[in-house]
Parts: structure tokens; C-alpha cells; sequence
């Protein structure tokens, strides 16, 4: 083995069922067993974000630009700036995106469960409320 050129991926729009407003990513790095990793850069729009969603095996962001947020079911809203670093352990309900009044731009890293389960890498729920994305602004 030796050192591989990655292929290019195309810019694709995120569907409706899991972002508000107008969210664009690039899947960099899908590996291969023995790797898992999945690396993603995510462009949000002022005001977009993800639906509640959870990953089997956690998922951490770096954010490399603008502003915004990320917040698991029943905590604390976190404001995320560039530079930030943030974990989600396994399994746990959470949001992310942009404020209402910027872009925001973040690498998401995670890893596909094992080939010995039967968990999806992601599970999708429910849309954000009005009331349950923060109307404040920077």
C-alpha cells in the first residue's frame, strides 16, 4: 500500500428531512474497513441547521468559519466560533448550524459502527421548532 489521492466529491444540497434552510457538504473521506472514519466538510447558510439526529459511535466538529451552534436534547445551547472542537458521544440526540444572522462552516468526523452491527452510522428524527432554534443573534 501507499499513499492515496483521495477522489473528488461533488458539492451536494442537504435534503429537506434533515436540514432547515439551505445546507451544502463535501464527503472527503469514507473509509474502509478496518477504517470506519467518515469526514465531512458542512456549509451552512445563515440560519440552517440540522434536524435532531444521532450517531452510533459519537461525532465531533471543528469549525473553520462563522458562527453557530450545537446543543444535545435537554442541554445547553454551546455557541460555536472558529477554531472550536465539540464531541458528541454515541447515541446521543443533537442539532447543529448556523446562527440566524451568519454562515457557518465545520468539518464533521465520525465512524460507522462496526461491520458486526447492525446500527446505522445515522439516525434521522425530527425537524427543529421554531421555538427550539435560538432567535438571538451574535
Amino acid at each position: 500500500m501507499s499513499t492515496e489521492l483521495q477522489p473528488k466529491s461533488a458539492t451536494s444540497k442537504g435534503p429537506a428531512e434533515w436540514f432547515t434552510g439551505d445546507v451544502y457538504f463535501n464527503a472527503y473521506y469514507a473509509g474502509t474497513e478496518p477504517s470506519r472514519t467518515r469526514l465531512n466538510l458542512v456549509r451552512f447558510t445563515p440560519g440552517a441547521h440540522t434536524a435532531w439526529h444521532r450517531h452510533a459511535v459519537g461525532q465531533t466538529l471543528h469549525v473553520t468559519e462563522g458562527y453557530g451552534y450545537v446543543q444535545s436534547r435537554g442541554e445547553e445551547l454551546i455557541e460555536l466560533r472558529p477554531g472550536d472542537t465539540v464531541h458528541t458521544p454515541a447515541g446521543e440526540w443533537h442539532w447543529h448550524g448556523a446562527s440566524a444572522d451568519d454562515f457557518m462552516c465545520h468539518l464533521a468526523l465520525w465512524e460507522a459502527p462496526g461491520a458486526d452491527s447492525d446500527e446505522p452510522e445515522t439516525v434521522w428524527g425530527e425537524l427543529l421548532t421554531p421555538e427550539e432554534y435560538p432567535q438571538r443573534g451574535w
